[in-house]
């Protein structure tokens, strides 16, 4: 397995990572994800380690916990050997202080998650998202705080726009507190948002990126084709109201661009979305889930190997679109090279 710096900060994750989503299954949305429990969990670690898949990605309202601490009872024994990454600021009960970064509920969420997980400390703590409501200076000073105290060994944000993550970023290098070192983002080909200020930033700025939901939020498994209905047992029909949104002639253009390159390599649609992602600038780590153990086993197969330099531009012309101001090249583009990365082009006609 590829190793690659996360951003700046000198630690090494793998270019695939696991998300433990599908663990638990608790509540509308995460049970339709999968509903893996501990016993299911040992299994799927042990292919995960086996193939050098050591980083593993939680969250605090994944199942209402349950998925830290399935994944704290599946690496007992076996801590050392993995990386535990999880995050947390969303609401995760019932009082007003159980929201937010306030320094309150992120001590107390740290402590709880610890706890869940069965260890000491956690190797990637990122906020699910920015809070408008708690000054930036109170954030990271709390977090510096954790690191300082050994519960936690680097931080990142998750969800976060380009002037919050760049004001925390200044803030830091301002009091001389933690940085956020990985940035946990929306990437796939159909969803391309992440390439038009967050991409250039973590390339200024040294932010490695960790990409959750790379097929698209269930919509690049190869289940869906144009003029066919939504396969009856798709999980999107109890959760596309919670994820990304997609235009539908843009997704059918993806997955024909997708079809002829599968017929050229052997390879499967998720095996190509991933691939295409392991490609990109500022990518540390590819998040893949999966229910069972032929879907991991499916999804591993995404490294070995590489897309050719003219199937990489089909993917990028079908899944293009025409970013909004200012990204968008006007001028014929004369502001292109003034920018760390190729100025976003218009999609074509496939």
């Amino acid at each position: 397995m590829e190793q690659r710096y996360l951003g700046n900060s000198g630690f090494k994750v793998p270019a695939l990572g696991f998300g433990t989503g599908t663990f638990g299954g608790n509540g509308p949305l995460f049970s339709a994800w999968g509903t893996t429990d501990v016993a299911a969990a040992r299994r799927i670690i042990d292919i995960c380690l086996d193939a050098g898949v050591n980083l593993f990605d939680s969250a605090d309202v994944y199942s209402n916990g349950a998925s830290e601490s399935i994944l704290g009872a599946a690496l007992e024994g076996r801590r050392d050997k993995a990386i535990i990454s999880t995050k947390l600021s969303l609401r995760s009960g019932d009082g007003p202080n159980d929201v937010g970064s306030s320094r309150h509920h992120l001590i107390k969420a740290t402590d709880a998650a610890l706890k869940r997980l069965g260890t000491d400390y956690i190797d990637l703590l990122q906020l699910h998202a920015f809070d408008a409501m708690t000054p930036v200076e109170d954030v990271l000073g709390t977090l510096d705080d954790l690191v300082r105290a050994g519960k936690v060994r680097y931080i990142g944000a998750s969800n976060f726009s380009g002037w919050q993550l760049m004001k925390s970023l200044a803030t830091s290098e301002r009091r001389g507190l933690a940085r956020y070192v990985a940035n946990q983002t929306y990437y796939s080909l159909i969803g391309r948002d992440y390439e038009w200020e967050l991409m250039p930033l973590g390339i200024d700025q040294g932010v490695g990126a960790i990409v959750w939901s790379p097929l698209g939020w269930g919509r690049l498994t190869g289940k869906i084709r144009r003029g066919q209905p939504l396969p009856q047992g798709s999980r999107l029909h109890d959760t596309a109201v919670f994820g990304p949104p997609v235009e539908d002639e843009r997704l059918y253009r993806v997955i024909d661009a997708m079809d002829r390159i599968a017929e050229e390599t052997g390879k499967s649609i998720p095996q190509i979305a991933l691939n295409w992602l392991l490609r990109r600038p500022t990518v540390a780590s590819v998040l893949i889930g999966a229910r069972d153990e032929a879907q991991l086993k499916q999804n591993l197969g995404a490294i070995g190997w590489e897309l050719t330099t003219d199937q990489v531009a089909r993917l990028d012309a079908a899944s293009a679109v025409t970013p909004p101001y200012p990204y968008y090249p006007y001028w014929n583009g004369q502001f292109s090279e003034l920018s760390p990365l190729p100025v976003p082009v218009p999609a074509k006609a496939a």
